[in-house]
């Protein structure tokens, strides 16, 4: 097999953890599925269930998890006819690569990963090393497809250095082009979403108040509820976006308005500025409803058949591992592992 040329492929995924919200359609699903329907790359797009037991899981939640995230990909637009829909623990070639790539990585690198400090925190030495190392997993996730670009987020922007200098690491220690420098995919609007109790800490499934967030299991009632509850300042909206840059709550707002209408925020703003919050968070509420009650509707469907579930996620473990096994089996040539060659 000759030095593989570089198809434009996007790998992404998301952890199987639960409390799937808002931020994630807007920070990742929609993107993906924006990618998909592009077709301007093949797309990979991952359950990273290894990633989750980093940290203790219980294994009735993660099979439950798993098949909710699922779900939710479908739902939200993701045809697992046109991408590669998986858990990753399906596919061999991500620990085994990883392996290879815990012998690339150093030390130093993994230990500078603030995502390392954040949770491991001050309790290091009881974190697992599957925490330590999990950015060269990720760099595994994404390089056993050859993947040439990732969609990501303010929080995995590190990870994809490192993943980048990996891969130059491994071309360089062997004296080969093999892995491609992954590039990342510019962020759109709204792709961090903030809390709508606090419009200065992201939207989280951990913040105590179910307020806080729109969860993708929310009925219309209670979407709509929260966005008119949503905390905003006393002020109208302005004319223009950069004057909401000190008004954390209201430009979030906007930003969900936005990208729900896929719109940029001065269209937005040259439709709403002036108005007060009386006439915009309807407006939002009702935007909300229409773009997210269906995709709620069809998790709720999907997951009464797991069976269904688990069928396009085992066809789509056959379609990974039908790339990632060439790509995998020319790592273990290049590293000199007897057997690799067929």
């Amino acid at each position: 097999m000759a030095d593989a040329q570089f198809t434009p492929r996007v790998f992404s995924g998301i952890q199987p953890s639960g409390g799937l919200t808002l931020g994630n359609y807007l920070g990742a699903l929609k993107r993906f599925v924006d990618i998909q329907n592009a077709g301007t790359h093949e797309c990979v797009y991952c359950l990273v269930d290894l990633h989750a037991i980093t940290v203790w899981q219980d294994p009735a939640d993660l099979e439950a998890q798993t098949r909710e995230a699922a779900a939710f990909f479908i739902a939200s637009g993701i045809d697992p006819d046109r991408s590669i829909l998986f858990n990753q623990s399906q596919v061999p070639g991500h620990a085994q690569l990883a392996w290879i790539f815990n012998c690339v990585a150093r030390m130093g690198w993994m230990g500078r990963m603030t995502q390392w400090k954040d949770k491991a925190g001050k309790n290091s030495e009881n974190a697992s090393l599957g925490l330590f190392a999990y950015p060269a997993l990720m760099a595994a996730d994404i390089l056993l497809y050859h993947a040439t670009h990732v969609p990501v987020g303010e929080d995995q922007k590190q990870h994809l250095e490192l993943t980048r200098d990996i891969a130059a690491k491994f071309n360089h220690d062997y004296g080969v082009d093999f892995f491609p420098i992954t590039e990342p995919v510019i962020e759109g609007p709204a792709t961090r979403v903030m809390s709508l109790r606090d419009g200065t800490k992201k939207m989280s499934k951990s913040d105590p108040s179910d307020m806080s967030r729109i969860n993708m299991g929310d009925d219309a009632d209670t979407i709509a509820q929260k966005f008119r509850k949503a905390r905003t300042d006393p002020e109208p909206l302005p004319e223009r976006y950069e004057d909401l840059k000190d008004r954390p709550e209201a430009r979030n707002l906007v930003d969900i308005f936005a990208a729900l209408s896929e719109r940029s925020t001065d269209a937005v703003m040259a439709e709403v500025g002036g108005f007060g919050w009386g006439q915009f968070k309807p407006m939002l509420a009702e935007l909300a409803v229409e773009k997210l009650s269906p995709i709620s509707d069809e998790m709720t469907r999907m997951l009464a058949d797991p069976a269904e579930i688990d069928t396009v996620l085992a066809r789509g473990a056959e379609r990974a591992n039908a790339v990632a096994e060439p790509i995998l089996r020319r790592t273990y040539e290049i590293a000199g592992m007897v057997g690799a060659e067929k």
